[in-house]
């Protein structure tokens, strides 16, 4: 069992982990960029550091040479490679594994984290070798030389306050103190004002606050990188004094020292004061005020900085979120039921309350699936690395770009989307990026792309994935096609028709099987994801010039607007966001078409569904029946209905596993009334109804 706080430090390094590789991927491109050398050195740091407070020692102990080759990289000392770089993302994945494991106790890959932590020394070793070289063919005289090597001392006031809380996330305020005095010779005054009466105390509250001089050669990032994991649960200060660098000297340092020590005892630490009267001298460009100065300033900015901190964000559990939507659910359809009851006995009263509680349960049904809400660019960053690795391992050149990262979809949709994106994108690799080799004599560059854009387009959002390979063969498909006996040879299938059947199970054109593909698994999962998500794919291709498949997926899959409709006493919802309008449909519209399941609207010839004929309602129909024209995949398609009741708030609840194997129907909600209406996946009733027709025709002919 995994307690609370090992949890949070879990979701915080797997964050971290995501975002060095990230980071990683961009310094290969841009290899002398030193805030990227930076970003990858602080977060080895914080693993490394919260590692050990929380009893991962085996993380921690693997971390620390990776660190200790990158201090040297961020330090000018050794230069980032190739090599580097690809040892590093091993290395990311090998802690990613490590923390995976159930207990702490439980041993990783022992032969991987050796070869990794060998090749890592190897680095430093070499380093360590170059340099010692370096200083043994100096003289004794080349004095500059070392002074370059050694760093220059600076002297530093440090102000750590950690907060109350500080001890129940797993930090340990003496291991930052031991780290800072292991940075070179200091002083440390610990503050003992806040510790109340020994009766009050509480074990979990850290009183403690600590001022601290520090004479190092370390520079002030060194310093920073201490409190780098526990900097949003402390104040802390770090400021640059006796830039004259009088306490240079050991023994003026030792005397300053010894003056802290005593004043400490009979009077609450002031180091301004206390630096002032250790040497008078300092009197004269008045850097008491300086000091002062630069006290108030970093106190403002930290207090300001803390503010907003404090309200800017907060991390919740998924859990908690999903706990929270189902809740608004719930009161989403209580709301319907209360309208319901309302308008029957029209009261006004109690209709106009009926309408304040639909007005704020609307609102708040927004608010919570906005909360659910999260930018998919941090699912498209992790692309980068699958196409980095797939294409050095095929021999390709390939480059990944991305567009739209801040469009925003459900997080549950987002979680869904992994895998079949992943699917895609190998096949691009696999199947539709040439090689280099190829591309050079078909004109093309020799390096391939693969471009990612998410788009939003009313209550659904749209993902593209292009790539400029070589496109679909259309006829290798069809004869695929009639080789497995999916179509007939005289089959006469639309574009659209011909790529569809690369989605079925088993269905491939790869010549042979390699370990990326060529297995007909792989597009398969990728239509029964969609589907699942209440989504649906369409492909475009031009042979020789590229493909793009579009996924287009609902913004949220908790709670949707829904148009209801009745058949006889049997209430449906059909979604709102393909809705275009409704129409009558007569008996002389019926006449007009001949048998024929189409409509005229406004001049344009419609085609329809009849919902009643589809779903064996045998009763009496209306003498005039409504029509609900929807926007599929671009094509006009007509819903025959009994009555249109108007648009509701359609909280989505599954069927169970009796009813999942329904075509046409993907899910249902409960009515005020307490009754159940089917939501009709109306994409599926579409394909379903042009297959028969097709069937009728070949069989026809």
């Amino acid at each position: 069992m995994i307690d609370t706080h090992r949890q949070v430090f879990i979701e915080e390094a797997v964050e971290l982990l995501f975002s060095l590789e990230t980071s990683l991927l961009e310094l290969e491109e841009n290899p002398d960029d030193k805030e990227l050398i930076a970003k990858v050195f602080r977060a080895l740091h914080t693993i490394k550091g919260s590692a050990g407070m929380f009893g991962y020692d085996e993380i921690t102990m693997f971390t620390h040479d990776i660190e200790s080759v990158f201090d040297h990289i961020r330090k000018g000392e050794i230069n980032i490679t190739k090599g580097i770089i690809d040892l590093t993302l091993s290395a990311r994945d090998q802690i990613l594994l490590m923390l995976s494991q159930t207990e702490k106790t439980e041993s990783s890959d022992d032969e991987t984290t050796k070869a990794i932590l060998t090749s890592f020394r190897k680095i430093i070793l070499d380093y360590n070798s170059r340099t010692n070289n370096s200083e043994t063919s100096k003289t004794n005289n080349n004095k500059p030389a070392l002074q370059a090597i050694q760093g220059i001392k600076q002297t530093f006031y440090i102000r750590f306050k950690p907060s109350l809380d500080i001890f129940l996330t797993g930090t340990n305020p003496l291991l930052l103190l031991n780290e800072i005095r292991n940075l070179g010779k200091s002083i440390v005054l610990a503050n003992e004002i806040l510790i109340p009466m020994f009766g009050d105390i509480d074990p979990q509250k850290c009183y403690m606050s600590w001022d601290i001089i520090l004479k190092t050669e370390k520079g002030i990032d060194a310093i920073k990188d201490v409190f780098i994991f526990a900097v949003d649960y402390c104040e802390n200060k770090i400021l640059t004094i006796d830039k004259e660098g009088k306490l240079n000297d050991s023994d003026k340092f030792a005397e300053f020292e010894k003056q802290c020590l005593d004043k400490s005892r009979s009077e609450p630490v002031n180091i301004e004061k206390w630096l002032s009267e250790f040497d008078s001298t300092l009197k004269s460009e008045s850097p008491d005020k300086i000091f002062k100065k630069e006290i108030t300033k970093v106190k403002e900015n930290s207090e300001v900085h803390h503010e907003l901190d404090s309200v800017s964000s907060i991390r919740v559990s998924a859990e908690k979120l999903d706990d929270l939507v189902n809740l608004v659910g719930e009161l989403v359809t209580i709301q319907a039921r209360l309208s319901q009851i309302a308008a029957n006995n029209n009261d006004t009263n109690i209709l106009a309350v009926s309408e304040e509680v639909e007005r704020i349960t609307w609102s708040l049904r927004d608010s919570a699936l906005n909360i659910r809400m999260l930018p998919i660019g941090s699912t498209f960053n992790k692309f980068n690395r699958l196409v980095r690795d797939l294409s050095k391992e095929l021999g390709k050149v390939i480059e990944l770009t991305t567009e739209g990262a801040e469009t925003e979809l459900d997080k549950t949709v987002i979680e869904r989307l992994n895998d079949p994106l992943v699917h895609i994108i190998r096949n691009c690799i696999d199947h539709g990026i040439e090689s280099s080799e190829i591309r050079e004599k078909l004109g093309k560059p020799t390096s391939g792309s693969i471009h990612l854009s998410a788009s939003q387009s009313g209550g659904s959002v749209l993902i593209k994935i292009s790539d400029d390979g070589a496109g679909i063969d259309k006829n290798a498909v069809k004869l695929k096609a009639i080789s497995l006996g999916l179509i007939p040879e005289n089959a006469d299938l639309t574009d659209q028709e011909l790529y569809a059947l690369i989605f079925t199970a088993g269905f491939s054109t790869a010549k042979t099987v390699t370990n990326v593909s060529g297995r007909g698994v792989g597009m398969d999962v990728v239509r029964r994801a969609i589907d699942n998500l209440r989504g649906n794919i369409e492909v475009s291709s031009k042979k020789g010039a590229g493909t793009t498949i579009t996924l287009k997926l609902p913004l949220t899959l908790a709670i949707i607007d829904g148009l209801l409709v009745k058949i006889d006493g049997d209430h449906f919802v059909l979604p709102l966001s393909s809705v275009e309008e409704c129409v009558e449909l007569s008996q002389e519209d019926l006449n007009n078409s001949h048998g024929r399941h189409i409509v005229n609207i406004r001049g344009e010839i419609v085609p329809y569904i009849n919902l009643r004929e589809r779903f064996d309602i045998d009763k009496k129909r209306p003498e005039i029946e409504q029509v609900v024209i929807a926007n599929i995949k671009g094509i006009r398609i007509g819903f025959v209905v009994d009555k249109v009741i108007g648009q509701h708030q359609t909280v989505l609840k599954t069927l169970g596993k009796t009813y999942k194997n329904v075509e046409g129907v993907s899910g249902a909600t409960i009515l005020g009334d307490g009754s159940v209406a089917l939501l009709l996946d109306i994409i599926k009733l579409t394909e379903k109804e042009e297959m028969e027709e097709r069937s009728e025709i070949q069989l026809y002919n």
